[in-house]
């Protein structure tokens, strides 16, 4: 389906790739008052066959603004002590007949343990990265009410990252009612960024939001790198400080 083609939302939200181009994100208000984009019917179609190369294998994410290469380790430092490690790790989850990738993500307040998460991510044939679900645990108390995974009790993965992001775009990143609603729009694709990893003049900006809490964050993801910055919505900032490999 050409993506500037007008169809009904009944049929764009039942389409693959769930882009659809939402006016009403732009501006300041919470996106849970956008009311197209989260009132809106979600029943992506998911087929395994559509996460497999030619050769029968799960895709590699080398999605330029997500790229996710297992042995790879982002570290990030914020502003309010925060320190945050992400691991691509080696290790896979079947969900949804889909074979995902598992990102573990620690992150630290002062030093101690504030959550642990396992993150689960698939790339399709067209190059969407798609967010299969999370299982985190928040410290002090080992609250996991965060956590969801798709196709248990009627959550859907989303979009985390498009193909072709275009400025406009507006998707849902995640879906388990009540628990996990977000969505995000694409901002700009030249944003000017500098973080203690480096500078960079063409970040691709989106806003994300909730469809079922208020507040907005704008994320920074630079070419061939990945995540480089978060603005809370506190503007509160969590900077990438080193890659490994």
């Amino acid at each position: 389906m050409p993506r500037n083609q007008h169809l009904p939302w009944s049929v764009l939200m039942n389409h693959p790739l769930v882009v659809v181009a939402v006016a009403s994100l732009i501006g300041t208000a919470p996106l849970a008052g956008a009311a197209d984009l989260c009132r809106a019917p979600y029943n992506p179609t998911i087929n395994r066959a559509d996460f497999l190369d030619a050769k029968g294998k799960p895709i590699k994410i080398d999605n330029r603004y997500f790229p996710l290469q297992p042995g790879t380790t982002f570290t990030y430092q914020g502003t309010n002590n925060e320190r945050e490690v992400l691991q691509v790790t080696t290790r896979t989850k079947t969900i949804l007949g889909v074979t995902t990738t598992v990102v573990t993500d620690e992150a630290t307040v002062n030093g101690q343990l504030a959550e642990q998460t396992s993150d689960w991510f698939a790339q399709d044939k067209n190059g969407n990265v798609w967010y299969f679900g999370e299982d985190t645990m928040e410290f002090p108390g080992g609250s996991t009410a965060g956590s969801w995974e798709a196709g248990k009790n009627g959550a859907k993965p989303g979009i985390i990252m498009e193909a072709s992001p275009r400025v406009g775009d507006a998707y849902r990143q995640e879906f388990a009612q009540g628990v996990a609603e977000d969505v995000a729009e694409v901002r700009s694709l030249d944003s000017d960024v500098s973080v203690p990893y480096g500078a960079f003049g063409d970040a691709l900006n989106t806003r994300d939001g909730s469809c079922i809490e208020a507040g907005l964050e704008n994320k920074y993801y630079a070419p061939g790198v990945g995540s480089v910055l978060e603005i809370g919505k506190g503007k509160e900032r969590l900077e990438l400080v080193s890659v490994t490999h």
